[in-house]
């Protein structure tokens, strides 16, 4: 009896250990989504004898109302002054967010911005497991069923980016003057919906020499169908969002999913993208937020990118 009063004490403590350790871990986890990172970047891409550009790079806010210490980071962004800011979309995560975004992203809306919109932009999210994720694209079928009453506000929050001058790049290419430099924007809607549609570059992208370029591309989810279009129009650099980075990565190993086809090795950072010996430089954001529904971090902190763009 003394025996097996003893071997269920020690199981019994190592339950509660175990216990222990996964309620530490959460409450880390938890900890790791305030953990705002600023990530830099430098990339030799403006024509020769062109001034410093910088992008401050923006994706994955996922605002739900009370999230006094993501506002407060947000905001302070503006410190940065940045010449451009990109939104990559999934900007929301609950019905009521959009005045907390539009209140978060308020001194930013100051300076010229483009944004795509992701598919928590439009409807909010629902349980699912990230490693559903691997693989293919979805079939439209499944991919596209939403249930109306999950549909946000968004066209409000698009009412307050245009209101502030950030132009929509849905399927839609432009031209915008920044600072002397002719800033070329072509953007798709979102391709996690299967809603993107390329525009090609605006008219004059390619033979107009009056000024200096600086051409864009712009997508919520970076699928490799996108990207390999993308490529292949030769942009000077592919943004994009919808990774979290992982979300829930493995230490010194990296992320485990992409929620998309896009490789792992990928799911966050600047890297290459290549398709038909055309290649781009591709920022992948990890994100600044987290679907409510997975409200946690793990091994990859939230992050915005700035970007200083120098002469080649």
């Amino acid at each position: 009896m003394t025996s097996l009063r003893s071997t269920l004490g020690r199981a019994g403590a190592l339950a509660g250990a175990a216990v222990a350790s996964g309620i530490g871990a959460l409450a880390l986890a938890n900890t790791a989504t305030r953990d705002f990172t600023l990530r830099r970047e430098s990339l030799a891409i403006l024509p020769p004898g062109q001034p410093d550009f910088t992008i401050l790079h923006i994706s994955d806010v996922h605002m739900v109302p009370g999230q006094d210490s993501k506002t407060l980071w947000l905001r302070s962004l503006a410190e940065l002054n940045p010449d451009l800011v990109v939104n990559t979309g999934d900007n929301l995560s609950h019905k009521n967010g959009v005045d907390a975004l539009i209140t978060a992203l308020g001194p930013l809306l100051a300076f010229p911005g483009v944004f795509v919109p992701g598919s928590n932009c439009y409807f909010a999210p629902r349980p699912r497991n990230p490693l559903a994720y691997v693989g293919r694209r979805k079939d439209p079928s499944s991919t596209l069923r939403h249930d109306p009453r999950d549909e946000l506000d968004w066209k409000r929050m698009h009412r307050a980016f245009a209101l502030a001058g950030w132009q929509n790049a849905s399927n839609r290419a432009f031209s915008l003057p920044v600072r002397g430099l002719r800033v070329d924007v072509t953007g798709v809607d979102d391709p996690h919906l299967l809603r993107d549609r390329f525009a090609g570059w605006p008219t004059g992208s390619s033979t107009d020499s009056s000024s200096p370029h600086l051409r864009l591309a712009l997508t919520h989810a970076p699928y490799r169908a996108v990207l390999d279009v993308f490529a292949r129009a030769q942009p000077d650099l592919i943004l994009a969002g919808h990774t979290h980075g992982g979300q829930i990565d493995v230490p010194r190993y990296g992320a485990l999913v992409s929620n998309c086809d896009l490789p792992t090795g990928q799911a966050s950072g600047l890297s290459w993208w290549a398709s038909q010996g055309r290649r781009a430089p591709l920022n992948v954001s990890a994100g600044i937020g987290s679907s409510r529904m997975v409200p946690f971090r793990v091994a990859c902190p939230p992050e915005a990118s700035l970007l200083t763009l120098t002469s080649r």
